[in-house]
Parts: C-alpha cells; sequence; structure tokens
C-alpha cells in the first residue's frame, strides 16, 4: 500500500476523540475506514486515497483513564483545502467506535507549508544573528567596544539622591549637570567624566549644594523639557554657564562633534535673558536712528585707547577665530574672557546696541567703519575679524584679523 508521511502532505487535520469505554488504536483506525466508507464516493474514498499516496498515514494517540478513552487522530492529506475540508467533516459522523459510544470533534486543519514557512523564517533570523554576532569586527570597533565599557562601568552614584555621576565629579573644580543617566554615559563615552545627572525634572538637593562649591555648566535637551528644568535650576541653583543640544535633540544621541561644540558654545545665564530680550529691541524705530542721530557722540571720543592684547587674550582669540572660520557667527566675550552669548553676524551690530559689557568680539566678518562705530558705542576694547578696513589711528578699538594673531 502506498503511503505518504506527514512530510510531505500540505495539511493535517487534527480531531480530538472521546470514546465512553476501553478500546484500542486499531479498533479507531477501523472505525475511520469503515465508517466513511462509501459516505462520500469513490474519489473520496479513504482506502483509496491512502493508496494513492494522497492521504497519509492516520495517527492515533490514545490513552484510557477511569474506565474511558480519549485522544486525538491526525490525517496528513495532500489533496486540496475543499477535499481535505470534507474528510475532516466526514470524522464527525463517526458515533461508535467498537463496543463504545464516541464522538470525534476536529479541532483544526493545519497547513503544514505555513508552519514551515514560520520554521523557515525564525531559523533565517537565528542565524543570520549568529553570522553578525560571530563576524570579526575591526580594530576600531573593539577599541571602541572596549574604552565604552570601560566608561560604563565608571558610572556611580552621587550624594545623598543618589544621582548617576561620572568619577571625576568630585575631584575636579567644574562639573556638569545634565538630565538623565543615558546622557551621564553619552559623555563618558566620549571622555568627559564631571558630568552629573538631576535623574527627573525637580531640582535635587545634591545640585544645589553643588553648585555652591563648583563651576556648574548646565547643559540641556534641545526642546521644551530642556528650557524648563533650565527654568528650575536658574531659580534655585547657582549656575554659572548654561547650554543646550541642538534644537530637537538630547544630550544622550548628540556626537562628540556636537558635544564639544555646545560645551565651546556655553554661555552665562544672563545671556538667556538677554536673548529673550532681543526681539523688542529689534523692533524699535529709535534704535535704528541713532548712528545717524549721534555721529559724533561725546563717548565715542573720550573712550580710552584699548590696551595691547595679552597673550592669553591672543590665544583665545586666535582659537575662536578658527572655530568661527565659515560659521558668520560671532563670540562676544566678557573682561575674563567668558563668552558672554554667540549670535549670527547678521545680528551682531543689533545685539550690541542693547549691551555694554563687552570687552571683546571674535566674529567671522569684515570689520568696516559701520561696525566699528556700533562697537565704540558699546565700550568694545577689542575686535578680530577676518578682515579689516579700518586703519588703527581711526579708532581706539585694538582691531585685529585673524592672520595677525
Amino acid at each position: 500500500m502506498g503511503k505518504i508521511s506527514q512530510v510531505s502532505s500540505k495539511y493535517i487535520v487534527n480531531a480530538s476523540i472521546n470514546i465512553e469505554g476501553v478500546v484500542d488504536k486499531p479498533d479507531v483506525i477501523g472505525a475511520v475506514f469503515g465508517q466513511t466508507e462509501g459516505l462520500l464516493g469513490s474519489e473520496l474514498e479513504l482506502r483509496e486515497l491512502q493508496r494513492s499516496g494522497r492521504i497519509g498515514r492516520i495517527e492515533v494517540n490514545v490513552e484510557t483513564r477511569a474506565g474511558k478513552t480519549s485522544g486525538m487522530i491526525n490525517i496528513p492529506s495532500s489533496l486540496d483545502k475543499a477535499e481535505t475540508s470534507i474528510i475532516a467533516a466526514a470524522l464527525e459522523i463517526i458515533e461508535r467506535i467498537g463496543p463504545c459510544n464516541a464522538k470525534i470533534k476536529v479541532q483544526k486543519i493545519e497547513d503544514v507549508r505555513v508552519s514551515k514557512r514560520n520554521y523557515v523564517v525564525s531559523r533565517a533570523k537565528d542565524l543570520l544573528r549568529n553570522l553578525v554576532d560571530s563576524s570579526m569586527p575591526d580594530s576600531q570597533e573593539l577599541a571602541d567596544e572596549v574604552m565604552f565599557a570601560v566608561r560604563v562601568m565608571e558610572i556611580k552614584e552621587y550624594g545623598k539622591d543618589r544621582l548617576p555621576a561620572g568619577p571625576s565629579v568630585e575631584d575636579g573644580d567644574e562639573v556638569i549637570v545634565v538630565e538623565g543617566r543615558a546622557d551621564v554615559l553619552n559623555l563618558l563615552k566620549q571622555g568627559i567624566k564631571n558630568t552629573i545627572a538631576m535623574n527627573g525634572s525637580s531640582v535635587p538637593e545634591t545640585i544645589i549644594e553643588l553648585s555652591k562649591q563648583k563651576i556648574m555648566t548646565v547643559f540641556v535637551d534641545g526642546d521644551r523639557g530642556g528650557d524648563l528644568i533650565l527654568k528650575s535650576l536658574l531659580m534655585v541653583a547657582n549656575i554659572d554657564y548654561v547650554t543646550k543640544a541642538p534644537d530637537g535633540k538630547e544630550v544622550e544621541e548628540i556626537t562628540k562633534k556636537e558635544i564639544h561644540q555646545a560645551l565651546r558654545a556655553r554661555v552665562v545665564p544672563q545671556q538667556i535673558k538677554l536673548d529673550r530680550a532681543q526681539t523688542p529691541v529689534r523692533q524699535a524705530p529709535q534704535i535704528k536712528r541713532q548712528p545717524q542721530q549721534r555721529p559724533a557722540a561725546p563717548v565715542q571720543q573720550k573712550q580710552a585707547p584699548a590696551p595691547a592684547m595679552s597673550s592669553q587674550e591672543k590665544d583665545t582669540f586666535r582659537q575662536m577665530s578658527e572655530e568661527l572660520i565659515g560659521t558668520r557667527a560671532a563670540y562676544l566675550l566678557d573682561s575674563k574672557l567668558n563668552i558672554l552669548g554667540k549670535v549670527p553676524v547678521s545680528e551682531l551690530q543689533l545685539t550690541l546696541k542693547g549691551l555694554n559689557n563687552v570687552h571683546a568680539i571674535v566674529f567671522d566678518g569684515v570689520a568696516d567703519h559701520e561696525f566699528i562705530k556700533t562697537a565704540e558705542a558699546s565700550g568694545v576694547k577689542h575686535v578680530i575679524a577676518m578682515d579689516n578696513r579700518v586703519k588703527q589711528n581711526e579708532t581706539p578699538i585694538k582691531v585685529a584679523t585673524i592672520n595677525e594673531l
């Protein structure tokens, strides 16, 4: 008799069986063949279908408990969906097996191809995962992985609030405050170890106490949440500098270059208030007319010539000039060479008109007569530009170019 196995079948009929008595497997198989014989016509006769290989070997698994027998019947089929469904329905007409009453209920018709396809997909995922995991990384990836693992191990808990922090928070004079643990990890990955996280939107007592002891820079996300956290910190802690991640980005996801750019562009808290006040200043028409109304203002005439640049000033100005090349931006510095703010060159003159504490300006632009007049009125001592069109005897401001530094 030709038979097919479940491996070559397309469908498997799964049916439960409950018998009011004790019977054996051969009794069940005999009832299946005997009680369906002649029921479905010669083309769907189970014995003939099994001989031709279109129905596989009928599997019966039963067990007897307390004088009753129950189990499962599995019939593999290579017929089409409709024919297989007819065979399955025919099983349910069997009411007796041997001398006992019986009830057969088809639970499901399983599409073997779907099961095989699911297995193939699942196995392929496992094989691909193993292949990726076992692939040989290059030397840089190995170095990065080792360094990251070491730096992650360096993270610790600091203060009574047990805040996530880098290993250098206690040792150094400066500390960087970020929002969460992931931010600390990202900065540790880039070698910045004096970082501590707030671990929430409220300001912990540990941060407040730390701000009294160290120079504190707040580094928040470039979103609305970062603005709110910054506002809360400024109200209760002694913050020395503030900076933000690029708009729409979080500190935990930015690159090494973006981290260092943000830290170099940090400003004092007063600059935040200035930025918020710039819009009404821009709209005031009288400010725009001031250069024409006072071409020879006494304050310009009385301004003392700026002293020569110190070596520290030259080094600072040269470094900042190199950073600004191609950016069309400007740094405003106080007398201690701290950055008060960074503004576009297009807004530089307008910004200067609202300030009187700018010691030096380093910008990616040209120092012409109009700009120098505005700088003189604001009390600026040094201007470093990419190009200069003003002679030194025409202004008390010390004007230099990047090439002269």
